[in-house]
């Protein structure tokens, strides 16, 4: 595995795996818990560490709880968790302390490594309150690194007007239909490091040009994909089902994408 330092000191791997549809019905986001987190097992028998959770998928007790089976150690595992933005979690500092709370009783633990605004929040009083339990849970160590996940370059120079402490990331769509390539330098600009939700979507024509090119390194189009991504310092959090396409998303380490193919890639 290889990892990138944020800019709060902590060393994030820069493969992951999304849990939003595991233990559930017919793997389907809005599918009925069903507590069948073997997907989830199977990821982290390959070696994933990193694990990309919120408290919208409404499953962040079930991968907690299987966290907690898996007898790795808790320092092995770098959780991701994400806060909602209905009133409920951020009308109050009290609200948002509460789910933080929850997420940490979740996961059996007393720090999480990444805690993110899922998405944008449009009530500047609740976005600065927010944002000020943020900081003060990153201050008393319970949140090792916090950041923002979809927001744009209006909300992240909004943030300048009342944030002490940078967001360490922002995570959101990084993949070929969303290349998102001025806000990615942005963010490296900023110091923020990007992180890539939904790495994978790709058109019928892009795959079949990621696979031809795939083929002088014995690899997948969607290993290619990954690969260009980790190379440019952008942390990919893909996700399957399946425990072989698991395993090839987590083979990325023995190969190097030249400069050409890098090229050829990015104008696909």
């Amino acid at each position: 595995m290889e990892y990138i330092k944020l800019n709060s000191g902590e060393q994030m791997p820069i493969v992951g795996t999304g849990t939003n549809t595991y233990g559930k019905e017919n793997n389907q986001y809005r599918g009925k818990l069903n507590g069948d987190f073997t997907v989830l097992e199977d990821a982290i028998d390959l070696g994933y560490r990193s694990i990309d959770a919120a408290v919208s998928y409404s499953n962040e007790a079930g991968v907690g709880e299987t966290l907690a089976k898996s007898k790795i150690s808790r320092e092995d595992f770098f959780i991701t968790s994400k806060l909602p933005i209905n009133d409920e979690y951020i009308s109050t500092k009290d609200a948002v302390r509460k789910t933080i709370n929850n997420s940490l009783k979740n996961f059996h633990t007393d720090y999480l490594d990444l805690y993110l605004i899922h998405h944008p929040i449009e009530n500047k009083e609740y976005f600065k309150q927010t944002w000020e339990v943020f900081e003060e849970y990153y201050k008393n160590g319970k949140l090792k690194s916090i950041g923002v996940s979809n927001f744009d370059e209006e909300l992240l120079n909004e943030m300048k007007k009342f944030a002490t402490v940078k967001p360490a990331v922002n995570q959101i769509p990084i993949n070929l239909k969303e290349p998102n390539q001025e806000l990615i330098e942005l963010l490296k600009s900023m110091e923020i490091t990007p992180v890539a939700w939904g790495p994978m979507d790709a058109s019928g024509e892009q795959i079949e040009a990621l696979t031809e090119i795939g083929k002088a390194y014995n690899k997948s189009w969607a290993q290619v994909l990954l690969r260009y991504q980790i190379q440019r310092g952008i942390v990919v959090i893909p996700k399957s089902h399946n425990k072989n396409n698991q395993a090839a998303n987590l083979d990325l380490f023995n190969f190097e994408l030249s400069e050409e193919d890098v090229n050829k890639v990015s104008h696909l």
